[in-house]
């Protein structure tokens, strides 16, 4: 059975990953990988461009994580407070949750988004918690978050 070389230019599930050079039947190549966009020839033309492609994507992926670096560095140790509602065994009326610390710490001047907090669930208790900040999947940092009573009377935050 004849069968044909391709390049992968995505994921393809029980076949292999982005740029994975693998031998499939001339059909499904054809038919599928082709049309679809998933795949082209391997020819020498595309693999040198393949390889000028995952020169490129390291270069990019080397650029974020200095940025990632560069602003945990800025972040590592930043403390923020809320100033909360809270019944009389300490338990918030309400909750912290990832959006209010991002949020805070936008307005610090840090440009955090939600998904970069990382926060099992939402803080409901007064205290002081440390909370990890993943910016890259190999760079993080924490921030440090007080969560107050609110002073009677005072207007919420």
């Amino acid at each position: 059975m004849k069968s044909v070389e391709v390049i992968l230019r995505r994921k393809v599930a029980k076949l292999g990953d982005i740029g994975d050079v693998v031998r499939v039947k001339p059909g499904f190549a054809r038919n599928y990988l082709f049309p679809q966009g998933l795949a082209y020839p391997a020819t020498p033309e595309h693999k040198r461009r393949l390889e000028q492609e995952r020169a490129r994507a390291l270069e990019a992926e080397a650029s974020e994580r200095e940025s990632a670096q560069a602003l945990a560095a800025q972040i590592e140790g930043a403390s923020t407070t809320f100033e909360v509602l809270a019944g009389e065994e300490g338990k918030l009326f309400g909750s912290v949750g990832p959006g209010d610390i991002a949020h805070r710490l936008k307005e610090m001047g840090y440009p955090i988004e939600k998904r970069h907090v990382e926060l099992d669930e939402p803080i409901k208790t007064l205290g002081a918690y440390t909370v990890g900040i993943r910016l890259h999947a190999d760079v993080g940092a924490s921030v440090k978050v007080w969560v107050i009573r609110q002073e009677e009377g005072a207007a919420p935050e």
